[in-house]
């Protein structure tokens, strides 16, 4: 799944692949906007993303589109 997050007065944005479903991600989201907290997604690779809560402008949590094979018509 395919994360992406605004961070405020940050002009580049921050793209995670992560193995969450939304739901967890989701709710990782909501809680660190809720409580002020961090913000902690882990990639594909296993690094940890980490950001403040209290600097998220917004995020977009969306399936990962599936590459297609062969020629379609």
């Amino acid at each position: 799944m395919e994360v992406t997050i605004g961070v405020q007065n940050v002009a580049r944005e921050i793209a995670v692949e992560t193995d969450s479903d939304a739901a967890e991600v989701t709710a990782a989201v909501e809680a660190a906007l809720r409580d002020g907290g961090v913000l902690k997604l882990t990639d594909t690779k296993g690094r940890a993303v980490l950001v403040p809560g209290s600097v998220i402008g917004w995020v977009q949590v969306g399936e990962n589109e599936k590459s297609k094979v062969g020629f379609s018509v």
